[in-house]
């Protein structure tokens, strides 16, 4: 999407898995702490093209592919997470399942091909050490990896028929802790979609309470220059993975809270422009950043990953002490960005890769993505 170049729908899958995560303002879903759009979108879309499927065909896939990977990874959260990036695994089983439903599988390939996505799921923690760049690498294989399960199961490739909760199977395997009955519950009425999150920063999601707080702040008058000190009581994910102080490359930097909360601060804004170093004020940034403290909240993890809250006390030089929390930021369902912050995210992004003409015929196909005959006509 955004190339001319045409591929295999495999190809076609990583490619757009990649794209869709990268700039790091891609959908989350709270409580299984999955990505699910890159990964399931991507699958769905490939095999939608492929078959010359219609838009409300591609809406159910997607809708059963976030089903799927959203509750395989609620199963296994929040433990799964210490060292596995859900977004490259249980995303694998979403990706599955939604090419499943483009194809028109039965019940038993569909069965073989999530046996063989479960396989195929991986994603690891350890290039946030070297700030490698395998993050983005996770979504791309995860739909894939989940494309081709399909693709193989429709041509009778069997793969292990109790993938999830088997004796080696992906439960035990990936988590210390796991919960099989939630895979489960309310299956068929409680859709998860529904509950599903976007993101305004272009930054970890972890960052998007704090910088929530340091701009309300902002607004209300709080000036770079006053700040002694700032405190953030945050989950133990969060500190662990965005609490650091080292933003010394872009894609660092977007998994720095202490940078975010300094560049809000600075700028009154977080947007792409925010992690490009060419922009200046590298030696406020360095002071304000340097007094950021990012810490653990037994109060605050209670309620994680339901809520991913945070609290900041922002020390004033003059004595003063402002404070501020939140339980939902902006992008969650209970504090949604509107459809017009929608609309200019998408025709933002659209606009960096396509004429504005062309973004706005797109927009106008998804808009009314269920009358559309077929959907390979959205890539034309």
């Amino acid at each position: 999407i955004g190339l001319e170049e045409k591929s295999s729908a495999l190809n076609a899958a990583l490619l757009n898995g990649v794209a869709g995560h990268i700039l790091e303002l891609d959908d989350l879903h709270r409580s299984s702490i999955l990505h699910p759009g890159a990964p399931v979108i991507s699958a769905a879309a490939a095999a939608a093209e492929e078959v010359d499927a219609g838009g409300r065909e591609l809406i159910t896939a997607v809708v059963a592919g976030f089903e799927v990977g959203i509750r395989i990874a609620e199963a296994v959260t929040p433990s799964h997470y210490y060292y596995w990036h859900t977004t490259g695994t249980c995303g694998t089983f979403g990706a599955a399942a939604a090419a499943c439903r483009v194809y028109g599988l039965e019940e038993d390939e569909i069965v073989n091909a999530l046996g063989n996505a479960g396989s195929q799921a991986a994603g690891l923690w350890e290039f946030l050490s070297d700030g490698a760049m395998t993050k983005h690498l996770h979504p791309g294989k995860a739909a894939m990896n989940g494309l081709l399960a399909a693709q193989l199961a429709g041509e009778g490739f069997t793969g292990a028929s109790r993938i999830l909760e088997g004796e080696k199977g992906f439960f035990r395997a990936t988590a210390e802790e796991f919960f099989p009955e939630r895979a489960t519950a309310g299956l068929g009425r409680d859709y998860r979609i529904t509950g599903n999150s976007y993101k305004i920063y272009p930054s970890c999601r972890h960052t998007h309470p704090g910088v929530d707080l340091i701009l309300k702040l902002k607004a209300e008058g709080l000036a770079p220059s006053a700040v002694e000190t700032i405190l953030f009581k945050t989950y133990r994910h969060a500190v662990n993975l965005v609490g650091g102080n080292d933003y010394s490359t872009p894609y660092k930097a977007k998994f720095c809270l202490p940078y975010c909360a300094a560049k809000a601060l600075i700028d009154g804004r977080l947007d792409l422009d925010s992690f490009d170093f060419s922009n200046g004020h590298e030696a406020l940034i360095e002071q304000l950043a340097g007094t950021v403290t990012v810490q653990f909240d037994p109060g605050v993890e209670e309620a994680y990953p339901l809520c991913w809250g945070t609290a900041v006390e922002v020390n004033l030089k003059e004595g003063r002490t402002l404070t501020a929390e939140t339980d939902y930021p902006k992008g969650d369902p209970e504090n949604p960005a509107s459809a017009a912050e929608m609309r200019d995210k998408f025709l933002y992004l659209a606009g960096l890769c396509w004429p504005e003409k062309r973004a706005h015929r797109v927009l106008e196909m998804l808009l009314g993505l269920e009358n559309l005959e077929q959907t390979g006509d959205l890539f034309k």
